[in-house]
């Protein structure tokens, strides 16, 4: 009886711990959510100073937004900027965390440059877009060096072509969060057995071998997670391209992403319609990141 009384005792302990954590996602998670889902369902905006609803419309907003057509051009806008910023970023943390982990190599003052790599990371993407904003511009640096070296006759306006800002988007993400999938990845590097790699060099596997066969197979669960998780953030993309367009996503609204066409409708009050993009973005977050799961896991097992 003492014994079970001790353990339900430390059990009590588990629980309070967890208070803390149920507190917090119920006041910034889960009543939020609740909230949106409800104002979905309603007439809720400012016209002027004339404030309109909150009526009960049903699914009214929810076919506004399907039928207006904005949303798959966000979405596609959205997706494209994610997969050319992803696709680099997981190429290069995955041959950094090779040579980083590596012992063959014998790298010296690794931690220094895994610092160096991380620390675009902790710099705001705010203060990010505002730098390439001022290198990119017509009167920038960038443009001046490559009128000087005779690369463009007159200066480029990088921000009035479709390619040329998705680029500058994709290229800011890439280098922000490049570090902290590098630092992942070689976590992962770093638990694989390194008995496994002894046996592979005695079996005359060369490094290629060694990373396709043994290395990237192991690394699947560390990359499912690293590519939903991306994926999620980069459904999420809003501060980079609406400082580097000032919040219009030009050139022809081809750099307005998901987050930024939700923002006109919470800054114009309409929080109806803003509910209900909120509550599609969360079911098309939802199906994705299902599908990148379905997809890898069947690979896995074939």
């Amino acid at each position: 009886m003492k014994k079970k009384s001790k353990v339900v005792s430390y059990n009590k302990w588990g629980y309070i711990f967890l208070i803390p954590f149920v507190v917090i996602y119920l006041l910034f998670q889960m009543i939020p959510l609740v909230s949106t889902i409800y104002n979905s369902f309603f007439e809720n905006y400012r016209s002027g100073l004339k404030q309109i609803g909150p009526n009960f419309v049903g699914i009214e907003n929810y076919i506004t937004i399907i039928t207006n057509g904005d949303l798959p051009t966000y979405l596609k806008n959205t997706l494209i900027m994610w997969i050319m910023g992803f696709v680099p970023q997981i190429v290069l943390s995955l041959l950094l965390g090779a040579w980083f982990t590596d012992p063959s190599l014998r790298l010296k003052a690794q931690g220094f440059f895994k610092t160096i790599i991380y620390l675009p990371n902790l710099i705001m993407a705010s203060a990010f877009a505002m730098l390439f904003f001022t290198l990119f511009s017509i009167s920038g640096p960038i443009n001046s060096m490559m009128v000087q070296a005779e690369i463009f006759k007159e200066a480029y306006d990088f921000m009035s072509h479709v390619w040329s800002v998705r680029s500058l988007v994709a290229f800011m993400n890439c280098l922000m969060w490049f570090g902290n999938t590098t630092i992942l990845l070689m976590a992962g590097m770093l638990g694989i057995d390194p008995a496994l790699f002894e046996a592979a060099q005695v079996d005359g596997a060369t490094a290629t071998q060694i990373f396709y066969k043994i290395t990237l197979p192991l690394l699947k669960p560390i990359l499912i997670y690293v590519m939903i998780t991306s994926l999620i953030g980069g459904l999420q993309m809003f501060d980079v391209p609406q400082i580097l367009t000032n919040g219009t996503g030009d050139p022809m609204r081809s750099s307005m992403t998901l987050i930024m066409y939700l923002n006109k409708h919470l800054y114009s009050k309409n929080y109806g319609l803003g509910g209900a993009l909120s509550v599609f973005m969360f079911i098309i977050t939802g199906i994705l990141s299902l599908l990148v799961f379905k997809f890898t896991a069947s690979e896995e097992k074939n």
